[in-house]
């Protein structure tokens, strides 16, 4: 692939030098083949198995430091293309079909958007609200109806895994002022995974009215052709030359940044949906506040934390979700923890409550922060945070999802 381009660290590497060699007739530019950046010492010998090496295929890098690195790149191949050729099962379709035939329908509670994929019927996207006198207010769009599958299998980048899927074309849905009331259109990826129960995975709008809907189920793990493919990591490893340090030195600056980051106590805040923001405080409490020029700062205290009553919340409810890597090792996911002891609530009599889920987001910033409240039931509450921050600390949770960070 001549002419690899590289980049990584936001910036870190000002040159990229091109080199030759065909890797396995893969396209130029995908996300579909994970890599990973080493800094070997001098000392080094290539690793006899897994991904070919070849003394000749490098290319030399040079920071904004001017640090260089002569970086020896893999050579990679195609997989297993023969696996499911005795395959004689059902098709896809086939085995979606009582997913179809029951008029089944799955949910995803945004902060803001819920959304109704009711599967190979439609997709719909609405808000409810309650006016005056307890009249509910309903804002909807469809974003498909009907459905048309496909003969192919296509695979995609799903959380960092290469994942083949079956595609359901939806069209005909609300029209879209913003493209000349042409129709809303939605491709459904049905996703297999043994232990799913058709949840959504994940909704994105990935151009103007455009949708893009992951669904996990177990049907389709019947064939073949759907199951995961192994997306090995593949090293790329660079070596100082004369005078650079072992690794460059912005990128040990940032390592620095991001273990400080580490250190307890983790905070987030939110800017909230209309009235209200929200503020948690790791260890500590999550709270609801609205800021007034005159009347100052109102709080709400949603939960405050005791570990004690977390524990005995964890006896009876999951602490710690896991996600199944391609090498077969089980990853921490998502963990959640229980926050009780909130202001009373007039509506129940109770004090308020929520569960905190903290989960990995991948970013290029590692100060990036996402954080959404959700209230299924009245005056109980779920926080989601997501960051960078905690991708690092997630595998140090034990089986009551509480993490170990070091001081």
């Amino acid at each position: 692939m001549a002419g690899l381009l590289l980049l990584f660290l936001g910036g870190l590497l000002e040159v990229c030098s091109g080199v030759s060699a065909n890797r396995g007739g893969y396209p130029t530019f995908t996300d579909e083949i994970p890599f990973k950046i080493t800094w070997p010492g001098a000392e080094f010998t290539l690793p006899a198995s897994g991904a070919l090496y070849s003394e000749d295929d490098f290319v030399i890098m040079t920071t904004t430091e001017k640090e260089k690195y002569k970086c020896l790149l893999p050579s990679l191949s195609a997989g297993d293309e023969d696996e499911d050729k005795d395959y004689s099962g059902p098709s896809p379709r086939a085995l979606l079909e009582p997913l179809f035939k029951q008029s089944s329908c799955s949910y995803r509670i945004e902060s803001y958007w819920t959304y109704e994929v009711c599967h190979g019927k439609h997709i719909r996207q609405y808000h409810e609200e309650k006016e005056t006198g307890q009249k509910i207010s309903v804002q909807e769009y469809f974003l498909g109806n009907m459905a048309q599958g496909s003969p192919s299998v296509p695979t995609k980048n799903i959380e960092g895994q290469l994942t083949p899927y079956y595609p359901l074309e939806m069209g005909n849905g609300t029209p879209c002022v913003l493209k000349q009331n042409q129709p809303r259109s939605t491709s459904v990826l049905y996703v297999c995974h043994p232990e799913a129960k058709h949840e959504i995975l994940s909704i994105a709008e990935v151009t103007t009215c455009e949708y893009e809907v992951v669904v996990l189920t177990p049907l389709l793990c019947a064939h073949p052709k759907y199951r995961f493919k192994s997306s090995p990591v593949n090293n790329i490893f660079c070596q100082a030359l004369s005078g650079s340090p072992l690794r460059p030195q912005r990128l040990t600056q940032l390592d620095r940044e991001q273990e400080e980051q580490l250190k307890p106590p983790f905070s987030a805040a939110s800017d909230g949906v209309g009235w209200w923001k929200y503020e948690f405080c790791y260890g500590k409490h999550v709270h609801q506040y609205h800021e007034d020029k005159e009347q100052g700062k109102n709080i709400v205290v949603v939960g405050s934390w005791n570990i004690e009553e977390h524990l005995e919340w964890a006896k009876k409810n999951v602490a710690r979700s896991y996600q199944l890597k391609d090498d077969g090792v089980q990853k921490v996911k998502l963990v959640s923890h229980f926050y009780g002891h909130g202001d009373m609530c007039d509506l129940t009599g109770k004090p308020r409550q929520v569960i905190v889920k903290l989960k990995c987001k991948e970013s290029d910033s590692p100060h990036a922060v996402t954080v959404y409240m959700l209230e299924p039931q009245t005056c109980q509450y779920i926080l989601g945070v997501e960051s960078p921050v905690i991708c690092r600390i997630l595998d140090t949770a034990d089986e009551h999802g509480l993490l170990s960070v070091s001081n």
